[in-house]
């Protein structure tokens, strides 16, 4: 396993907008996300907000010229914005499209069909691992907590049993796994290959879901045994649809952007010459960008046409999919700001120099940092694209595996014992009908197994 040495800093690091030392760098990095935590659950301050103040309070503290702290912010703001936000919103139409037409209905229905008694945790995990490849965390949780509340309502079955490993099975998703925002980020901070990133991903994702999911929820329910809260069971969406897309379709829809992204991982590593034709036609159509796409157009067509859309509902359902996500792209390039501040300042070269001299593998610092500001902040996506932007000089001299192993062990540092400065905290909590000591007896230690 790589460590840290004195040749894996950078060889050009860029001059630091502060002259200040070590101790003082130290403080300000405190001071920062202090202000971020503070002013996110004391003064419920939207995270976007926070995180610019806190970027700049970060500035301040460290002595920089003010100037340099905006122009270091808008910097990572833009550049983040710039690379993934498209992606961001390919994915929320896709996952509207899903959720609308019916798609996500038909995923659940047909597998529920085909299980029961002790199997049912196991179709849980399947489920929202599936529903979880397109869609954002909150998103997925809003589309399966319903369905998990009907589940365990109509079988009799603990709610904690069938809850646990449908959320296990998004929030791995969300952590591990492009084209999730945090992996992405990730993956452009450290110059990870995605295709290798994802299959790695993928690999990892299947023993971690079943240990955290079906296994741990056995615990949880002996721990927690609550019944259903009557009043979340929603109506379903595809109620007033005269018909809905096929099983089949919907599956090969919602998987097309992965077996795209995974076909360039395989062309890569077989042709290996960046000149072939088949690798540069295979560079394109397994690239995110056009992977989404793709599965966004297809999915107007197996989703949305299936569903009988005319042309005004389809065009309504794109429009309504952007506006719910400009808060979520304000957060992560937000997020990029608060990074590309910290490397500004100088911050990551000051943990490399201090660290320098540890026995610590790169891999389990990497984790360390992550899960230290997923504490401090309770954002899974923050903690992922400031761990990554502090962690990038270690990827200089690290092979293509390590380093998809490098964004792996963020992603899994970024899900650490969710608590209550996380909104998916929340949400769980009021969703099941749990208090917060019930929430973080399940949901806090499930996501800590996952990390």
């Amino acid at each position: 396993m790589t460590r840290l040495s004195v040749e894996m800093l950078a060889a050009d690091p860029v001059e630091p907008i502060t002259s200040a030392g070590h101790a003082q760098l130290g403080i300000a990095v405190l001071a920062g996300i202090a202000v971020i935590v503070l002013l996110i659950t004391k003064f419920k301050l939207h995270a976007f907000l926070a995180l610019t103040i806190g970027s700049l309070a970060l500035g301040a503290f460290a002595g920089a010229p003010l100037d340099k702290a905006i122009t270091s912010f808008s910097a990572g703001l833009g550049s983040t914005v710039a690379g993934v936000g498209v992606l961001i919103a390919l994915g929320a139409i896709l996952g509207k499209l899903l959720a609308d037409s019916g798609g996500a209905d038909q995923i659940v229905d047909t597998i529920l069909a085909k299980a029961g008694g002790r199997s049912m945790p196991w179709a849980m995990v399947l489920i929202a691992s599936v529903i979880g490849l397109p869609l954002f965390f909150e998103v997925g949780i809003v589309l399966l907590i319903p369905v998990v509340l009907m589940v365990a309502k109509r079988g009799n079955y603990s709610l904690m049993r069938i809850g646990i490993p449908a959320l296990a099975g998004l929030s791995v998703m969300h952590g591990l796994i492009p084209p999730h925002p945090g992996p992405l980020v990730a993956i452009d901070a450290v110059k990870a290959n995605l295709g290798v990133t994802l299959a790695l991903g993928i690999l990892v994702a299947i023993p971690t879901v079943i240990i955290a999911g079906p296994l741990f929820s056995k615990y949880a329910a002996r721990w927690v045994d609550v019944p259903a809260p009557e009043k979340m069971i929603p109506q379903r969406a595809s109620e007033d649809l005269e018909k809905r897309p096929g099983f089949g379709a919907t599956i090969a829809t919602v998987m097309l952007p992965v077996v795209l992204m995974l076909a360039k991982a395989l062309v890569d590593i077989v042709i290996d010459d960046p000149t072939h034709m088949v690798q540069r036609v295979f560079d394109v159509i397994g690239s995110p960008l056009i992977a989404l796409l793709a599965a966004v157009l297809v999915a107007m067509f197996t989703l949305g046409r299936a569903a009988g859309f005319t042309k005004g509902r389809m065009s309504s359902t794109v429009e309504k999919s952007l506006a719910p996500i400009a808060g979520i792209l304000l957060i992560v390039g937000a997020g990029g700001g608060f990074k590309q501040t910290l490397i500004d300042c100088g911050v990551g070269q000051m943990i490399l120099d201090i660290s320098k001299d540890w026995s610590i593998p790169a891999l389990l610092l990497a984790w360390l940092i992550a899960v230290a500001i997923r504490l401090a902040t309770g954002s899974a996506t923050v903690a992922t694209i400031s761990a990554a932007g502090l962690v990038a000089p270690l990827a200089a001299d690290m092979s293509t595996t390590h380093t998809a192993l490098l964004v792996l062990a963020i992603g899994a540092g970024s899900l650490f014992f969710s608590h209550v400065n996380d909104a998916g905290f929340w949400l769980v909590k009021e969703y099941f009908g749990l208090s917060v000591g019930q929430t973080i007896k399940t949901w806090s230690v499930m996501e800590t197994i996952i990390s």
